[in-house]
């Protein structure tokens, strides 16, 4: 229930700031928010990540509802018991709420609202759901370093192994 609420509570988030990009920045196009590092600009994605698949709207929306219905059984049937598993569970959760995030404005509209643009080097314009999933996927990344060095040190721990070379 409390995975439930949590990303409820993200994608609403992720809503709201795209309806306050929509209604506040649009008219005006763009505004600095971090001068020499980042601007809000308003920009229409039909594509993913750096515009990849632009105009393949059914794809991204049929590749992404297949994801998440895959993270969202894993989300339901997962019991962590360790640190690291807990957080595998949360960063999935990120991955989720942002990909339902995007998901929800490319049915809805065909297109995603980025408006985090920077300006100290040239990258993709982004939004909150693709925070989510950036830092979802990194603390993902993070906790299957911690499983792994969990798991090596059982290993050594149980097989009487000192670790030295004979």
């Amino acid at each position: 229930m409390l995975t439930l609420v949590i990303a409820a509570v993200l994608i609403a988030l992720d809503q709201l700031t795209k309806y306050l990009a929509t209604t506040f920045l649009a008219p005006v196009g763009s505004v600095p928010f971090l001068p020499g590092i980042m601007e809000l600009r308003y920009v229409l994605n039909d594509g993913m990540a750096f515009s990849m698949l632009a105009g393949k709207r059914w794809i991204l929306v049929a590749a992404t509802g297949i994801a998440l219905c895959a993270i969202a059984v894993y989300l339901w049937r997962k019991k962590p018991a360790t640190k690291a598993e807990y957080l595998e569970y949360w960063s999935w959760v990120l991955v989720f709420a942002g990909g339902v995030g995007n998901l929800i404005d490319r049915v809805r509209t065909g297109y995603v609202v980025d408006f985090f643009a920077t300006t100290f080097i040239d990258f993709a314009v982004f939004n909150v759901a693709d925070c989510f999933v950036t830092v979802g996927i990194a603390l993902l990344i993070i906790s299957v370093i911690l499983l792994e060095r969990g798991s090596s040190q059982k290993t050594c721990e149980t097989d009487g192994s000192d670790g030295a070379n004979v």
